[in-house]
């Protein structure tokens, strides 16, 4: 009987790991379906005469505190594939740096989007518990479009196309110097609009699927 017992209670464990396994794979198919359908309609982008301040941070920083780090990371790998494929003549800046460099354009969309979504599953996964309801308040999120935008993907455009006719048509504009004051300058407004964006809709987004599905 005891041996009876212990392969049952294997076999237990055996099914709870894989519905856990399942039920991790039907949520991150959701984040990442999300991501699609916003990055494809009107939610997930407002269009300036620069950059397009994107929305599409709040799913992948909800994606990193529901899901963690791998989440994230693979969250934000779905939301660089559709900034890559708005350089397909659906983004102007994008179809233009697309046509300068189609190599740096796949690093500058993809990479820094990867590392957001990554870095962001982190420091939730380290910050949260003692600090669970700063995190979940929306302070953790704010890293999410801070590290996208100023970080990670300004770093990458100035380090592969700052020295192009068409970013230091923008430096000469802006009447910058430098590529730190040309960051702060072109980004400075969108960066802002996503920092309270996200701040606002993905801690409360995240609170109430964590709820619903039992997470954090």
């Amino acid at each position: 009987m005891p041996f009876h017992r212990t392969e049952e209670e294997k076999k237990e464990t055996m099914n709870n790991t894989h519905a856990s396994r399942t039920r991790y794979l039907v949520e991150l198919a959701l984040m990442v379906t999300i991501i699609f359908v916003m990055a494809f309609t009107p939610l997930g982008y407002f269009r300036t005469l620069g950059l397009s301040i994107t929305f599409l941070t709040v799913p992948v920083a909800v994606g990193a505190m529901i899901l963690g780090p791998l989440g994230g990371a693979i969250c934000g790998l779905a939301f660089g594939i559709t900034s890559f494929m708005q350089c397909f003549g659906m983004g102007a800046f994008g179809t233009m740096l697309f046509s300068i460099n189609p190599l740096g354009t796949a690093v500058v969309c993809i990479v820094p989007r990867f590392l957001e979504g990554w870095i962001t599953g982190l420091i939730f996964k380290a910050v949260r518990g003692k600090m669970k309801k700063w995190c979940l308040s929306g302070g953790e999120v704010i890293a999410c479009p801070a590290f996208e935008t100023l970080c990670f993907f300004m770093s990458t455009l100035v380090l592969i196309f700052y020295h192009t006719d068409y970013i230091q048509g923008f430096v000469t504009s802006l009447g910058v110097s430098n590529p730190f004051t040309f960051v702060v300058a072109f980004v400075g407004v969108q960066g802002l609009i996503e920092a309270i964006v996200c701040f606002i809709l993905a801690g409360a987004i995240s609170r109430a699927l964590s709820a619903a599905l039992h997470r954090i």
